[in-house]
C-alpha cells in the first residue's frame, strides 16, 4: 500500500505471526512452547546429574555438554526460548560451582540462543547455515564466560592457567561437538514439527 502499511494474516500484528514468518515472536506458538517446555526439561535433567558437567583435571574443572539444548532452542524456538533455556544453563552452573560469580556464568549463557538463532537465519539459504550457528553458539559460551572471568579477575588471559589455553583445550572440541550433534537434531525436529508458513 502506499502508506507503507503491511496486511497481517489472523488481523494480527506482524511481531506475533512468529519468527519465521519474519519478526521474532512476541507470542510463542505451540511448537515453541513444546520445544522450550522439552530442551527446559533436558537442561535441568542434565544440570543436576553428572551427564551435564563431565569432572576434568583442568582450570575449567569440567567440560559440559549443557550448551546443546540451548543452541537448539534458539535455533528451533527462536531467540526467547534460547534466552529461556541459556538462563537455566545459567543458573545450573552457578549451581555447580558456586560460589562463582554470576556475572561471569550468567550472561554468556543467556545469549547463546539469540546468536545461534541470529547466524542460522542469516545463512539459512546455505548449506552450512546449521554447523555455523551450533558453532557460533558454542563459541559464545565459550569467549563469552572467559572473556568475562579475565574481566573480572578470576583467572589470566594466557599462561598454562589462562582462558586462552582453557578455550583450546576446551572450546574446539565442543564447537565441533555442536555442530555435529546440532544439525542432525535440528533437520529432525523440522520435519516432525515443520515450521508455521505465513502469506507475505
Amino acid at each position: 500500500m502506499g502508506n507503507g502499511a503491511c496486511l497481517c494474516p489472523d488481523n494480527r500484528p506482524a511481531p506475533e505471526r512468529g519468527w519465521n514468518g519474519g519478526a521474532i515472536a512476541l507470542k510463542p506458538d505451540t511448537r515453541q512452547i513444546t520445544i522450550a517446555g522439552v530442551l527446559g526439561a533436558l537442561t535441568l535433567v542434565l544440570g543436576m546429574t553428572p551427564l551435564g558437567f563431565i569432572r576434568v583435571p583442568t582450570l575449567a574443572g569440567a567440560v559440559t555438554i549443557m550448551h546443546l539444548p540451548v543452541i537448539l532452542a534458539g535455533i528451533t524456538g527462536g531467540p526467547v526460548i534460547g534466552v529461556a533455556v541459556g538462563l537455566i544453563f545459567g543458573l545450573l552452573t552457578m549451581m555447580q560451582f558456586w560460589p562463582y560469580d554470576p556475572r561471569v556464568l550468567i550472561p554468556a549463557r543467556v545469549l547463546i540462543g539469540p546468536v545461534a538463532f541470529l547466524v542460522y537465519r542469516a545463512l539459512s539459504g546455505t548449506g552450512w547455515g546449521l554447523p555455523l550457528a551450533a558453532v557460533a553458539g558454542s563459541a559464545v559460551n565459550t569467549v563469552g564466560t572467559l572473556g568475562l572471568a579475565v574481566v573480572f579477575g578470576w583467572i589470566p588471559f594466557a599462561g598454562k592457567e589462562g582462558a586462552l589455553g582453557i578455550a583450546l583445550i576446551h572450546g574446539i572440541p565442543e564447537a565441533i561437538v555442536s555442530a555435529l550433534v546440532v544439525t542432525p537434531i535440528v533437520l529432525a525436529v523440522n520435519r516432525v514439527m515443520p515450521r508455521r508458513k505465513h502469506r507475505p
